[in-house]
């Protein structure tokens, strides 16, 4: 094989790749429809209210909420605006930078994730971690945390 020749991917690796991206799409449909049949709410509000619900004083930079989410900013500034609009979230300037600002978690967007979380986490169970042993669930962990590495070298 000639250095100009492509480096295709084994038949094996073809297989378990092509499975990860049929998995992964599955799951987040599966719990795209769980979310949005229990709370109204879609995977990406989800996950906007984790992340600001998390967070010590229920806000996060916008910036840095773009960059953990890898979302571009224009896609993260019209979602959010489509979630001030419902209500849970609100926007607010950053005192000590005032080109920055802030995601704030609304009272109803913290409503709204309570009353979703035990849903999602029940569905997230029984999708993904009911099927795996316990020796299956140390090596997802060991294989998702290499993966994870790799990636933020880039």
């Amino acid at each position: 094989m000639s250095s100009d020749e492509p480096a295709w991917l084994s038949e094996g690796q073809q297989r378990v790749w092509r499975q990860w991206i049929a998995a992964n799409s599955e799951l987040n449909a599966a719990i795209g429809r769980q979310l949005g049949r229990d709370s109204g709410m879609s995977l990406a509000d989800f996950e906007v209210l984790v992340r600001l619900t998390e967070s010590a004083e229920g806000r996060v930079r916008i910036v840095e909420l773009a960059d953990t989410m890898q979302w571009e900013r224009s896609r993260l500034s019209h979602h959010l605006t489509r979630m001030e609009k419902r209500e849970l979230i609100t926007r607010r300037d950053c005192a000590a930078d005032r080109r920055g600002a802030f995601a704030e978690v609304t009272a109803t967007g913290r409503d709204l994730i309570e009353q979703a979380a035990p849903g999602h986490a029940d569905l997230v169970r029984s999708l993904f971690f009911d099927g795996l042993s316990t020796e299956d669930l140390a090596a997802m962990d060991r294989v998702t945390a290499s993966l994870l590495a790799q990636l933020s070298e880039l």
